[in-house]
């Protein structure tokens, strides 16, 4: 993208996130309200259709625009971010090798502004092996297709039109590990919802349990070939996933800081009428908090631009700027509600919710370790799926 698109793209963002998502993110995390309003705002801008090719109406952006748009996104809400995104990354999916049919009926309305998308992968039972589902599909017919499972975490839940549900084949004879998606229009009979969910923090991305009780849908929903799924998780989901959280987490490390650069200006001891930033211990400490956060977004900006030029190491750069994305998170918002005292760490700060938000930088799949293990096998050359 050029500099020019980049910078266009970037303010529109900003003015929605300023105007429409900014005042309502108190809202979203008291009652874990799914933040309807900057996705809606998202969708009128025509940002709907952000990461889909041109060919199927879409702006035609990669990860370098998927993780700047989440960034500012998450400087003022981490739950718009992070929905926002997992419709961009579902989006992408049903984009890779989408049929003239599935262009119709999914790509258009979405880049239109009148659909929203998101993944449906997470299972109890696998836990974080996100790529092992148990939900089954049964072909019923030479037209239809049943599922059959449960699926967890899912973003969006219960709010967007359609899910991105990976299911392995019913018949015994199918072989092990190979697994399909397909998309489940939100009506489709049998799909059921889970309790609201109500968590720590992230409190508006409704990420909430999918009950898929013999769902029919049609043959034509499958994304690509039967048990090809792999090829959509390394190519596909993984890269698109790991940058719309980046995004989102730097979001929320930039914004942390800023709360406490501000706190230190204009925090005053009475008793000897100096500001709290004339304190050199103070001065050393954000100073290294600016160096961690900084050095995490140029290898994250560099991992996407890799992504998009398509070179060879671009995964292992991405994987490894989520391990480190999440570690500066988590750190950079401790940090700051330290240098901020008291004030930071009472109930309703702004900084009680940033640390909230930041801990599921850790937990969200692929997690840190899983993604310490895939480096290394990469680097050695070993499969990433080899236990």
């Amino acid at each position: 993208m050029h500099r020019q698109e980049m910078s266009a793209l970037l303010l529109k963002v900003q003015e929605i996130a300023k105007d429409v998502v900014a005042p309502n993110v108190e809202r979203t995390d008291r009652d874990a309200r799914w933040p309807e309003p900057g996705i809606r705002a998202l969708q009128r801008e025509g940002l709907g259709g952000a990461v889909i090719p041109t060919a199927y109406g879409g702006l035609g952006h990669g990860l370098m625009a998927l993780v700047r748009v989440c960034e500012t996104l998450g400087q003022e809400c981490a739950s718009t971010a992070i929905c926002y995104g997992m419709h961009c990354v579902g989006a992408s999916v049903i984009a890779a090798n989408a049929t003239p049919d599935q262009q119709a009926r999914f790509l258009t309305p979405i880049c239109e502004g009148r659909h929203i998308t998101t993944l449906s992968l997470s299972e109890a039972g696998t836990g974080v092996h996100f790529y092992l589902p148990q939900t089954t599909l049964e072909a019923v017919s030479s037209d239809e297709f049943s599922l059959t499972g449960s699926k967890t975490f899912v973003t969006n839940g219960g709010h967007a039109d359609s899910y991105v549900v990976s299911a392995v084949a019913a018949s015994p004879e199918a072989p092990i590990g190979q697994f399909s998606c397909v998309v489940v229009p939100a009506d489709s009979q049998g799909v059921r919802w889970g309790a609201e969910w109500d968590g720590l923090g992230m409190r508006g991305n409704s990420s909430r349990t999918m009950e898929l009780q013999g769902v029919r849908v049609p043959r034509s929903n499958l994304l690509g070939k039967e048990g090809d799924q792999i090829w959509y998780i390394f190519n596909v989901v993984l890269p698109y996933f790991l940058m719309a959280m980046n995004g989102t987490f730097l979001g929320v490390a930039t914004t942390a800081l800023d709360e406490a650069r501000k706190h230190l200006i204009r925090r005053y001891h009475t008793h000897t009428g100096s500001s709290l930033a004339q304190t050199s211990v103070l001065q050393h400490r954000l100073g290294t908090l600016w160096a961690v956060l900084e050095r995490t977004r140029r290898l994250t900006y560099h991992a996407a631009s890799s992504f998009d030029a398509g070179e060879p190491d671009a995964l292992t750069a991405v994987m490894a700027a989520k391990v480190e994305v999440a570690d500066c998170v988590v750190s950079v918002v401790n940090e700051a509600m330290t240098l901020s005292g008291g004030i930071g760490y009472r109930n309703g700060s702004r900084l009680h919710r940033l640390l909230r938000d930041a801990r599921a930088a850790h937990l969200m799949s692929p997690t840190t370790d899983m993604l310490r293990v895939w480096i290394g096998r990469a680097l050695l050359g070993q499969p990433l799926l080899s236990d």
